[in-house]
């Protein structure tokens, strides 16, 4: 285990590395600068301003100050084109919000999915089992911007039921939650229908049948664990779609998450508020991807960590 761990750690220092070099790379070499925008900018002021994010240096500097700076001191710098903001203060302020909207939105996916499949297994054949199924076809389908806009207007416009935008209250969390979570919902309820039903046709089932034991009680306690590991091994695309997800999901519903603030970067070509949002995604994937690998040994006691 400890070794396992370590062995993660430093392939975490790889990875991170990696997505630092190709996104200083890739941001470099796009024409223009994020002072060369519409409004033109008095030379002297220009070149002040690239003066102090050392953009006026040799670009092998740029990439060692840059990588001295984010990695050995832990500052991100200051954002380029917001109003004197440092990235650290930007990344404080948005995190919570994206990370509470990711939250809710991968609790409701999994509940609701995990809900879905075993009910659709436990079913099979029935017209209930075809009606999910085929519910869950559609949700696979349609990506979050075209559910997000059904849902705004069924739920905001024809039955004025949710608020249309904004974050705080708790009637602003469903719509989005929702949205964001939906497609992954229909994903985990199809995983989680084929490997329930793949469990339920092994012979230690039987053996519980032959015992006596209640439909239910087969269902739920010997054969949903021992069927949750292709939906645990699917959590890290899941929120590897909900973080890309959430920029689209944020954008249509006004929510002031990182997601806005990655988008502006991008836009104005703010490199240091770019760079911080795609290395904190990293980490977070990352993070998800290793809390996965070591549910594996919880969930299956023949898996061993290497």
């Amino acid at each position: 285990m400890i070794t396992f761990i370590i062995r993660r750690l430093f392939w975490l220092v790889v990875t991170m590395w990696a997505v630092f070099t190709v996104s200083f790379i890739l941001m470099r070499s796009v024409p223009g600068g994020p002072f060369d925008g519409d409004r033109q900018v008095a030379p002297e002021i220009k070149r002040n301003m690239e003066r102090r994010y050392n953009l006026d240096k040799e670009l092998h500097e740029q990439y060692f100050i840059e990588l001295k700076r984010t990695f050995l001191e832990g500052d991100l710098g200051f954002c380029m084109r917001l109003t004197d903001r440092s990235v650290n203060y930007v990344i404080a302020q948005g995190l919570p919000i994206s990370a509470a909207l990711g939250v809710l939105a991968l609790a409701f996916a999994m509940t609701f999915g995990l809900l879905t499949g075993v009910v659709s297994a436990a079913r099979r054949g029935s017209a209930l089992d075809v009606g999910l199924r085929l519910v869950a076809t559609i949700g696979i389908a349609l990506p979050s911007f075209v559910v997000a806009t059904i849902c705004i207007m069924l739920f905001v416009f024809m039955i004025p039921l949710f608020p249309a935008a904004g974050w705080g209250s708790a009637s602003q969390l469903v719509l989005p939650a929702f949205c964001l979570g939906a497609p992954y919902a229909a994903e985990v309820a199809r995983i989680s229908r084929t490997s329930l039903l793949d469990a339920l046709s092994q012979d230690y089932i039987r053996t519980a049948r032959a015992k006596g034991l209640s439909s239910s009680r087969v269902i739920l306690v010997h054969g949903l664990r021992n069927s949750l590991l292709p939906v645990v091994s699917f959590l890290g695309p899941a929120v590897a779609g909900i973080l890309t997800g959430s920029l689209v999901v944020e954008t249509v519903f006004a929510i002031p998450g990182l997601g806005i603030y990655f988008v502006k970067a991008a836009e104005l070509r703010d490199f240091t508020l770019a760079m911080g949002v795609v290395l904190l995604y990293t980490l977070v994937l990352y993070t998800m991807n290793f809390l996965v690998d070591l549910s594996y040994a919880y969930l299956d006691p023949r898996v061993e960590l290497e």
